[in-house]
C-alpha cells in the first residue's frame, strides 16, 4: 500500500505516543491496519484532530477528549487491540507484534513455539541487557 500524508502522520504521532521510532513502528507491518482501526474507532472528527491537533502541542496542552483518543491509539500499538469491554483484538498478528513485548524485550506468549523439549533448556540471555560475557543482567 504507498505511504500517503496521512499514514506519515499517524506514524509520527504514533511514535510520539509510543515511545517507539518510526521504523521500529513500521517494521511491525501495521502502519496501515492501526491507522485504519483507529479512524473507525474514533471516527472522522475525533481522528481528524487527533492528527491535527496532538503533535503540535504540548503533552500538558491536550483536552480530555483527544487525551483519550490518544490512550486509545497507544493501548492498540502496546496491545494489538483496542480498548473496551471486551476489547477489539486486531489479529494474531497485532497481539505478537504488540509494542508490550518489545518493549519487555520478549516474545509474545504462544507465537513462536520452540518446539518440544524446548522448555528443558536454559532461556537465550544474549539479548538486549546482556554483559559482553554474555550472562543475563
Amino acid at each position: 500500500m504507498p505511504i500517503t500524508d496521512e499514514t506519515q502522520r499517524f506514524t509520527a504521532l504514533s511514535a510520539r505516543l509510543t515511545g517507539f521510532d518510526e521504523e521500529d513502528l513500521a517494521a511491525t507491518g501495521l502502519t496501515d491496519v492501526y491507522r485504519a482501526v483507529a479512524s473507525e474507532r474514533l471516527g472522522p472528527r475525533r481522528y481528524g484532530r487527533l492528527l491535527r491537533e496532538v503533535p503540535a502541542w504540548p503533552d500538558d496542552v491536550v483536552d480530555g477528549e483527544l487525551r483519550q483518543a490518544a490512550r486509545e491509539v497507544t493501548y492498540l500499538w502496546y496491545t494489538g487491540s483496542w480498548p473496551g469491554s471486551p476489547p477489539f483484538v486486531v489479529s494474531p498478528r497485532a497481539y505478537a507484534e504488540g509494542l508490550v513485548w518489545k518493549a519487555a524485550g520478549v516474545r509474545a506468549p504462544a507465537t513462536d513455539p520452540g518446539g518440544y523439549g524446548s522448555w528443558a533448556a536454559a532461556p537465550d540471555r544474549s539479548g538486549p541487557g546482556s554483559t559482553a560475557e554474555g550472562s543475563g543482567p
